[in-house]
């Protein structure tokens, strides 16, 4: 499993702003990109994920343990 696979990725909606937009809440608080396609954004989430996790890894980092779980958190996560 490539470490970018262990981080719960998701796209909802958004009344407010229209769009859907996409969640990491284990690496970012809050939405970290929009589209006006759910697989557009989903896909966009993937590639900031990925990069995301390469750049941490690069400096050194430890990546954050992965705590979301999707039949509990993602409401409170798109809060």
């Amino acid at each position: 499993m490539k470490a970018e696979d262990r981080y719960h990725r998701f796209v909802r909606w958004s009344d407010e702003d229209q769009c859907y937009i996409g969640y990491c809440p284990d690496l970012y608080l809050g939405g970290v990109c929009h589209h006006e396609n759910e697989e557009a954004c989903y896909a966009t989430l993937c590639v900031i994920v990925r990069d995301e996790v390469a750049h941490r890894l690069a400096k050194g980092e430890v990546l954050p343990t992965p705590a979301v779980r999707a039949t509990r958190d993602l409401d409170f996560a798109a809060a």
